[in-house]
């Protein structure tokens, strides 16, 4: 029985990765490299010494500090501590445009030995949440594909709607939210848009160009889904009467949806 058990688990995740390739097909041009250790489920550190964070993918957090694990962290973790191994403890990185993040992290899409894509394997599992930070959003297509797989099965995050409502933001951090557009104006601060008087969406002025802001002016009224880094805007300081506390910064077209 236990020996089956196994058995039925290979081809699952033979399954699955098979999907994952064909969400994000192999690129040429991978370079090979020894992984050290898995830090978490979106993070990599290599032989050389290097991290890696791998793109357009965001794990719940381990918990720091005295913090708990957010649901899910360890299960990402342990997934690609497994994807790792069974690549052989080695992996091919494609650079991105920006190669590395302001904490000096190497910025990279990551392949298994055999070419798949363990971004899009971690999505296709429901372990973490498609993002897109400009100008790295090559591969934002494939990768909503491999998270859409993911929702609409209900696995893992998605099994219980991770989605927050505009009024149950209590802290800053990744979030999906979703809201109904009370507000939008454009002024030298970029694009912002206001949900329910308690969230304001940003687009910065130097993205204002990758936006379509006709669309997003006639978001007025409308229901919508948005994702990113939440930041409490009374703790910088910059908190005026009047103002939603919580500001939501948009990276990238992607970050926003009508909502399901």
């Amino acid at each position: 029985m236990k020996k089956a058990s196994l058995v039925g688990a290979f081809f699952v995740s033979a399954i699955w990765l098979a999907g994952a390739q064909a969400y994000c097909p192999t690129p040429a041009g991978l370079t090979s490299v020894s992984v050290q250790r898995v830090v978490d489920g979106d993070t990599l550190r290599l032989s050389d010494g290097r991290s890696v964070r791998m793109i357009g993918l965001n794990t719940p957090e381990l918990g720091k500090q005295g913090r708990s694990d957010e649901p899910f962290a360890v299960a990402a973790r342990k997934r690609l501590e497994a994807l790792v191994a069974d690549s052989g403890g080695r992996v091919g990185l494609q650079l991105g445009q920006q190669a590395k993040d302001h904490y000096g992290r190497t910025l990279a899409h990551v392949y298994s030995a055999s070419g798949v894509s363990l971004e899009a394997q971690m999505l296709a599992d429901g372990l973490g949440f498609q993002v897109a930070v400009a100008p790295n959003v090559d591969l934002v297509a494939c990768q909503q594909a491999a998270e859409r797989s993911a929702r609409q099965a209900g696995r893992g995050l998605w099994r219980q709607s991770p989605v927050l409502k505009a009024e149950q933001i209590t802290d800053s951090g990744f979030a999906v939210v979703s809201g109904r557009v009370s507000k939008v104006q454009r002024n030298r601060g970029g694009i912002w848009i206001e949900l329910q008087g308690l969230l304001v969406l940003r687009v910065a002025p130097n993205l204002v160009g990758q936006f379509d802001s006709a669309r997003l002016q006639a978001l007025k009224g409308k229901q919508i889904e948005a994702r990113g880094w939440i930041v409490d805007r009374s703790r910088r300081g910059g908190l005026k009467p009047g103002q939603p506390r919580w500001l939501l910064p948009l990276t990238d077209p992607s970050m926003l949806q009508s909502a399901r």
